[in-house]
């Protein structure tokens, strides 16, 4: 039973999906809906790791028959014992990401060789970095791309069942980091350094970047669950609440200011983030009311310098008011912007119209300009096909929608 979770990243937001479930049940990754999906969305980001990455053992340089794989364990982390991770499946996965296209980022074993405090959750002495170094050097001998290494899962701050001291953290990233540069000699192709991957702490990260000094972590990787556990009743109410998603930027912004004064070097970057904890809340992260978490999440690490990126993005949570929205150019404020390209057919801007089927915003079928989005009949992903408007007509934003509009040849000065 090997368990890994992938995550798809689009801007700066990881949403996880579990790619081998806890039963040990191999996703099929010839699955051509699946290949089609990854495809569709390239270049995204996914994230190999999670919950028992740290406990992992990758069956590398001298390969062992005994490989076990992951099993329940009353008083194990999370509730399972150490696990081993057999190459042959490692193969399949990288195979998989490199013919679809996806940036790959590898969350490495960071508890091993580390000892367990009595009775606190606080893991001591320095990691054991020999089986990740030889699981590196075997993806360099295979040709696996590896876009970046991210060491540990929640093991930051007070920790998710197992905690690390910044200081410590901080050595063993450097260590990392000295195997990367040193296995990768260019740096045009050599994968970044993540870390540390878990709930935003102040202090600890403070301490982290002062203590792993410049130019050692490249993205400082930080998750957020803001809507809480996915049991919650009232799940669908929170991410219909302007109020209540406002309230979480209050850690980008402490996220920020943390980099520009201490890591200047570094970017913050959402590692992971699946809105609800505990794979999400029934009838409402998979449905377009999750859209309403998701992109508000977007556009707001995007203002509050994460590393995502997106253009115009409307969204209108009220299930009767339509809103119009002008372009307007204040003279007294902006210089005029200006088409690079002034043929009448070029002076139009896309719009993608999203709504739910029926109106129902819990619903999982999903319309684009008033057209359900569904699979071909040869399992691949629809085309998504704009609406054409003038390029500086109002923007009408329906009822229980979200509009993302482009302005190409478009120059407006910053």
């Amino acid at each position: 039973m090997t368990v890994l979770y992938v995550q798809l990243w689009i801007g700066g937001l990881l949403i996880s999906v579990t790619i081998i479930n806890v039963l040990g049940e191999k996703l099929d990754l010839r699955n051509k809906i699946l290949n089609n999906a990854v495809k569709a969305l390239s270049p995204l980001r996914i994230r190999v790791g999670g919950s028992l990455q740290d406990q992992v053992f990758y069956n590398v340089r001298n390969p062992t028959s005994k490989c076990q794989p992951f099993s329940l364990k009353s008083d194990g982390l999370f509730g399972f014992s150490k696990g081993c991770f057999h190459m042959q499946r490692w193969d399949e996965l990288a195979q998989f990401f490199g013919i679809n296209g996806a940036l790959v980022t590898f969350g490495l074993n960071a508890l091993v060789g580390r000892e367990k405090v009595k009775g606190d959750d606080l893991y001591i002495g320095d990691w054991n970095y020999q089986n990740a170094q030889d699981f590196i050097n075997y993806n360099i001998f295979k040709g696996h791309k590896i876009d970046s290494y991210e060491l540990g899962n929640e093991l930051c701050g007070t920790g998710v069942s197992a905690r690390i001291e910044a200081e410590q953290y901080a050595k063993d990233m450097v260590v990392l980091k000295e195997i990367v540069k040193k296995l990768y000699p260019n740096p045009i192709t050599r994968p970044k350094v993540l870390g540390p991957g878990g709930f935003f702490d102040e202090k600890w990260f403070t301490t982290f970047l002062q203590e792993s000094g410049p130019n050692v972590v490249e993205g400082l990787t930080h998750h957020i669950y803001n809507l809480g556990a996915g049991v919650d009743k009232d799940l669908i109410n929170k991410v219909q609440d302007p109020n209540f998603l406002t309230l979480v930027a209050q850690t980008y912004k402490d996220v920020s200011r943390v980099v520009d004064r201490f890591g200047p070097w570094s970017g913050a970057w959402v590692g992971e983030s699946g809105g609800a904890f505990n794979s999400g809340g029934k009838n409402v992260s998979n449905t377009f009311a999750d859209g309403y978490w998701y992109l508000d999440q977007l556009g707001m690490t995007a203002s509050l310098n994460h590393k995502p990126g997106v253009t115009l993005l409307l969204i209108n949570m009220s299930n009767s008011t339509t809103f119009n929205i002008d372009l307007v150019n204040d003279h007294n404020l902006f210089p005029e912007p200006r088409m690079t390209n002034t043929k009448p057919w070029l002076q139009e801007r896309e719009e993608y119209h999203i709504t739910p089927k029926d109106g129902n915003i819990q619903s999982n079928q999903i319309l684009l300009n008033g057209e359900l989005l569904s699979l071909t009949q040869t399992s691949d992903i629809p085309e998504m096909k704009p609406v054409f408007v003038t390029t500086f007509s109002p923007i009408k934003i329906a009822p229980h929608s979200y509009v993302f509009v482009t302005i190409r040849n478009l120059q407006v000065p910053a």
